[in-house]
Formats: structure tokens, C-alpha cells, sequence
């Protein structure tokens, strides 16, 4: 077996795609520097000849030696019986835990007793020898919206939660905005409040703003806390250091970090004097809660402090922090976790049906914490992003870690359930942004090499999400945009997710927005996204118009452009206005779930964020033009809650209806 040979079983074995094919159906095979690339990320050491060869022998061999699979997915509660077993003795336990759940003595089959969703490993002894085989019980299908409100119709308002104006933030919206627009939006009949990913940023990282590049999912932004809103003290409030920051037209984010840490370290120095003590109970019991990952995580922060938010260049064996400083960033996201955890609270006291929808991004930057953390479970010397696509027709490098599929498999997902289970505590519905990186995922090399995909374990993948969506009765979105495999949708809607339709997108063959009629029910509708134009913005094709004034097309082609969208908009909305007109088409639409931008809301033009850009447009820097105390008045809220209501997607129709 010649180099090429082996580096090509190599890569089988590793789930590296041989070739894929482009958004105009062409394909592209995968380059042997690519391949080298991948499987070293896999950390397969193909070093040499020799080290390559030594590396097949081995995954050869942990494959064709065993007797049992090394992985099993059955249905929980249910009785399984699995074709295998020659005459071992089994023994099942739920895992981290020594008693035995069941045993039995198998003939040519193991029958596993009805379990409750979890992890669980079977040890099963034949002839001498001893095999262990991790075992996921997870549910048929995940939550329905149904199930969950007993409606099948809702609407919701989608927001940027940074941009929220109020009169007593810091300059950038807080949990405590997050609870009043919930209370607000609830009072029009929404059924959900969806906002921006709330992952950590890092607390001493003054620069990073996208909330699509966290430093660590598993945790929270500490920068949206309500620093009025402190648990266990008075609340009181805030000092006029912060004016001119509310004031801003755009988000401060350097200057408002650095006072708003200020102002935290202050109160947890009140705190340590003054506070309730059931705040003390409460925060030693989160501590317990989340244990070693909450030691992990606030070690990293503390460790920042002293040497920079980029962990790639400590020094090999950095000196340890103070430990006072460990256990303030501990407080921080015990105060985090508390708010946002009285946000939804509130959300669903006020009427909504599902209180918060949560972001999940793809990944976390590979200079942040979660990386530092989950080292065992990452990708080495390569990015996520994305092929050439309509989104994108370069391609997209996102600078973001990835998980390698046999390093998370040996882990048992941890590193996955951890996130999970962060994102999913305070929330009703939950959006994967780019689920599509279940089935498989797009790695660029660092060494320059084109980009390839890397097979993930996708049926276990499936089955660790129902498992914590159970755990927590929470519905899943999976954002499925972009090159779409075959039957990948069929096979999502068959475990429950739901799609996400965008209108922008969903057109026929003449150009044309599909009639509400034809559009699937197991999905979330909406108009745009935060990488999209506005209704407004599309309409005047402010788009078109960034793309030109960026240089990405000329002035003839702007212009054609123009005309194209000035017909697609006036063959739409006839003699309406065209918001109206989207508003109604999307209320009117099958989806089960129907989202409406804030932006949309208050006829606002330009998009959160413009994809291929950095500082030339305002990315996740725009604030809304309304404060949050004038938005339970403004027209614009009211309205969009008549179209929904008498498209029967609210409890408060008659009100509504009757209304003026």
C-alpha cells in the first residue's frame, strides 16, 4: 500500500469527504495537502510514512478487534433488544455513577430495560474478555411548540440585545432591558423574545464584539449584566459616569466595558460585606452546580488578567492568579446566571408562551476560553467556515475552533452537553446557528490549503440534543441555510427540529416570494436575519447600495440591481405598504413559528451586521432609535401584533382586533 494509499484509508476512517460539490453543482475534490491537513487536525500523526502506516494499523485495528460496538443509540423508555451479545455476561450503569441500573445474561442478543434519557455504559464480559460500550438513550423526537404552549401558531420579536436604549443601562442592553422588553412584548400577544448569543466575550477582552465569536459558549457575557439588579443588594440606582455612553449612537464597547468591570468589582465588594444570606447560599450552591468547568473557566479569566484574553501566548507555565480573583469571576457568572434566569421568569409570568428563543454560535474563537478549556476535544491547525455559497461565494474562514469528532466521541460529548445545557437552562426554544455542522462541518487549514469537510457523529450528535432539550423542555431551530445535503431536512424534522425559513430566500422560479400556502409548518419564518437586509433596507435596496459603495460591484451593475429589486418589490406589494405586506405574508404562512425583527418593528433601514466586513460598516455597533421605555406606546409594536393576531398566532386576538 503506496503513501497516497494510506493517507486515503487515513481520511476514510477519519470521516474526511473526499469531494464535495460547489453551489453551481461542480465538484470539488479534496487536495492531498487538504487531507494531511485534516487528519493531523484529527490528530493523527502521519508525521512519516512509517507514523501514517503505524497510525491505519492502529484504527484498523481498535475497528475490526472488537466484538461489541463501542457506541449504541437507543430509544429511552422503551425496552431495546440489540443484535449482539454471544453469551456475555452485561452490566449497565448510568454514567458517573457505580450502581449497577441492569444486568442480565445474554444469549446471541442483549435486551436493555426501558431507560431514562441519559448516558449510560454497558460492560459486557465473553470468553474472557471485557468490553465497554457507551450506551445513548434519548427521546423519539424533540419538544414540540404544541406540546410546550399548546398553540401551534406563534409569532415572536427577534432583537439585537446590545442595542436596546433605556434609561438605566450602562450604554449597552442588560438582562434587566431583556425582562422589560419580554413583559412588553408579551402584553402584544408575542410568544417568544429572541435575542443575539449571551456567551462570554471575556471579561478582560475590551476589542471583541461579535457575539458570534464568544470566547466561551458555556458561559454568559458578564457585560449584559443590570448592574442595578444585583442579587442580595439593594438595588439602587447607577452613577452618571454612564451618560454619555447611553447617549451614543452606536455602542461604546471599549469604553463601556471598562467602566461597567469597574463598577462590578465595587459591588462585589459590597457584596462580600453586605449581602443576603440567601444571595450566599444561593451563589455557594451554584458553585457546586457547575463545579470543575466553573473552576476551569474562572481560572482562564483570572489568568487573562495577568496575561492577555489570547491563550496561545501565555507563557508555558504561567503563575497562578490570586484566588480572590478566581472566585470574583465565579460571582460574576453566579450574577449572570441569576438574571437571566429571572428574565425568562418573567417572560413567561407575563403570558408568553416560551419566554426566551437563544442563540447558539458554531463555535468559540480559538484564542478563548472554551477552547483553552475543551484542548482535548479540539481541532488543532484548522478553522470552521463555510464553502463558496450564496452567503458568501469566496467562502468563509470563521476564525472559530472545532471540534474533532473522534476526540468528542472519546469525551462522551461533555464538551457539547456542557454548552447545551448552558444555553437551553433559561430558555424555551433554542436556534443552532449553521446545524448543518451536525452532519458535517467545513475545515480550513491553517497552512493555506483549500478548505474540506470533516463527517461528524451525526446520529449521536442528534441524540445528545434531545436528551438535554428534554432535560430542560425546550424546543430546537436549527438554522439550515446554505449548501444542504440531500434529505438532511427530512432528517431533522423527523427528530423535531424545525427549520428556518427566510423569506428573503424563499422564492420561485421567476423571482417571485412564495404564497404563504406553500411553505412547510415545521419551521420558524421570518423576513431577514441579522446577516440580511431589513424589510425597509430591502426594499430601498440598502444593500445594493453598501455593496457599491464597497467596491464589490460597479455602478452599472448597482443599478441593475436597483431596477430588479424595485420590480420584485412593487409586483409584491401592489397597493400596499411593503412592510405591511411582509408582515401579513409571514402571519398568513404555515410556519408554526413566525419571527419579526425589532428592526422591522421601528422601520429601521440598515442590517446589524454586513457579512465580509469588519469596521467599514457598523457591525453589532447600532442601537435602536426608540428607548425601551417609549417602545410599549410605539405604533409599530402594535401593529405588527394585529397582523399576527388575526392570523390567530396570539392569545390576545379580541383585544387587539377591537383595538381602535
Amino acid at each position: 500500500m503506496n503513501a497516497d494509499e494510506v493517507l486515503a484509508e487515513l481520511g476514510e476512517l477519519c470521516g474526511i469527504v473526499p469531494k464535495y460539490h460547489d453551489l453551481q453543482g461542480a465538484e470539488r475534490p479534496i487536495t492531498p495537502e487538504t487531507r494531511r491537513a485534516l487528519l493531523a487536525a484529527n490528530g493523527i500523526d502521519i508525521s512519516t510514512e512509517a507514523t501514517a502506516h503505524d497510525a491505519l494499523a492502529a484504527l484498523r485495528d481498535a475497528h475490526e478487534s472488537r466484538w461489541f460496538p463501542d457506541e449504541i443509540i437507543v430509544e429511552s423508555d422503551s425496552p431495546s433488544r440489540q443484535g449482539f451479545g454471544l453469551g456475555a455476561a452485561w452490566q449497565l450503569r448510568a454514567e458517573d455513577e457505580e450502581a449497577v441500573f441492569a444486568e442480565g445474561q445474554a444469549d446471541d442478543q442483549i435486551t436493555l430495560p426501558a431507560l431514562p434519557s441519559g448516558i449510560y455504559e454497558l460492560t459486557a464480559s465473553a470468553s474472557g474478555r471485557t468490553e465497554k460500550t457507551v450506551v445513548l438513550a434519548a427521546p423519539k423526537r424533540l419538544p414540540t411548540i404544541g406540546e410546550l404552549t399548546g398553540r401551534n401558531r406563534l409569532w415572536g420579536l427577534n432583537l439585537a440585545l446590545y442595542g436596546l436604549r433605556s434609561q438605566r443601562n450602562s450604554g449597552l442592553g442588560d438582562f434587566e432591558d431583556l425582562a422589560r422588553i419580554s413583559e412588553a412584548a408579551a402584553a402584544t400577544g408575542a410568544g417568544f423574545v429572541g435575542i443575539n448569543p449571551l456567551h462570554n466575550m471575556g471579561f478582560s477582552d475590551t476589542q471583541a464584539i461579535s457575539p458570534y465569536s464568544p470566547s466561551d459558549r458555556g458561559f454568559l457575557n458578564t457585560s449584559y449584566i443590570a448592574p442595578d439588579a444585583i442579587p442580595g443588594l439593594k438595588k439602587t440606582p447607577e452613577p452618571s459616569a454612564f451618560q454619555a455612553i447611553r447617549d451614543a449612537e452606536t455602542v461604546q464597547y471599549s469604553d463601556q466595558k471598562t467602566k461597567h468591570n469597574a463598577l462590578l468589582e465595587t459591588h462585589y465588594t459590597q457584596f462580600l460585606d453586605a449581602a443576603s444570606a440567601q444571595a450566599r447560599a444561593d451563589f455557594a450552591q451554584f458553585k457546586t452546580r457547575r463545579g470543575a468547568e466553573l473552576i476551569d473557566f474562572a481560572h482562564f479569566e483570572a489568568l487573562s488578567e495577568l496575561y492577555g484574553p489570547d491563550w496561545r501566548r501565555w507563557p508555558d507555565n504561567p503563575a497562578d492568579p490570586d484566588p480572590s480573583r478566581a472566585k470574583f469571576h465565579k460571582w460574576l457568572q453566579w450574577v449572570a446566571d441569576t438574571q437571566l434566569e429571572a428574565a425568562q421568569t418573567r417572560a413567561k409570568a407575563s403570558g408568553m408562551p416560551l419566554g426566551l428563543y437563544l442563540d447558539l454560535a458554531v463555535g468559540p474563537r480559538r484564542d478563548g476560553a472554551e477552547c483553552w478549556r475543551e484542548r482535548a476535544a479540539v481541532a488543532s491547525g484548522v478553522s470552521l467556515g463555510a464553502p463558496p455559497d450564496h452567503l458568501s461565494p469566496a467562502g468563509q474562514n470563521w476564525n472559530l475552533a472545532a471540534f474533532a469528532p473522534s476526540k468528542l466521541r472519546s469525551l462522551r460529548y461533555a464538551p457539547l452537553r456542557r454548552v447545551l445545557r448552558q444555553v437551553m437552562r433559561h430558555a424555551g426554544i433554542i436556534r443552532i446557528d449553521h446545524v448543518l455542522g451536525l452532519n458535517r462541518s467545513f475545515w480550513v487549514p491553517d497552512d493555506g490549503s483549500p478548505g474540506g469537510y470533516v463527517r461528524q457523529p451525526f446520529e449521536a450528535l442528534l441524540a445528545i440534543i434531545k436528551i438535554e432539550a428534554e432535560r430542560y423542555n425546550c424546543a430546537v431551530i436549527g438554522e439550515d441555510l446554505g449548501l444542504v445535503p440531500d434529505g438532511f431536512r427530512e432528517t431533522m424534522r423527523s427528530h423535531g427540529f424545525y427549520g428556518y425559513s427566510v423569506m428573503q430566500y424563499e422564492k420561485d422560479a421567476q423571482g417571485a416570494f412564495r404564497s404563504p400556502e406553500d411553505g412547510p409548518e415545521q419551521v420558524l419564518s421570518c423576513f431577514a436575519t441579522h446577516d440580511t437586509p431589513t424589510v425597509r433596507g430591502y426594499e430601498t435596496g440598502r444593500d445594493i447600495d453598501w455593496w457599491h459603495r464597497l467596491d464589490w460591484i460597479d455602478a452599472a451593475t448597482a443599478t441593475d440591481l436597483h431596477d430588479t429589486r424595485a420590480n420584485e418589490v412593487a409586483t409584491f406589494r401592489q397597493e400596499d405598504d411593503f412592510q405591511v405586506k411582509v408582515h401579513t405574508h409571514l402571519a398568513q404562512s404555515k410556519a408554526g413559528l413566525v419571527a419579526v425583527q425589532l428592526d422591522d418593528v421601528l422601520d429601521t433601514i440598515e442590517a446589524q451586521n454586513l457579512p465580509g466586513t469588519i469596521d467599514e460598516h457598523p457591525n453589532w455597533r447600532r442601537k435602536y432609535d426608540v428607548t425601551l421605555e417609549d417602545l410599549p406606546t410605539d405604533t409599530g409594536l402594535r401593529d405588527t401584533a394585529k397582523i399576527m393576531a388575526k392570523a390567530d398566532r396570539i392569545m390576545l386576538q379580541e383585544d387587539l382586533l377591537h383595538e381602535g
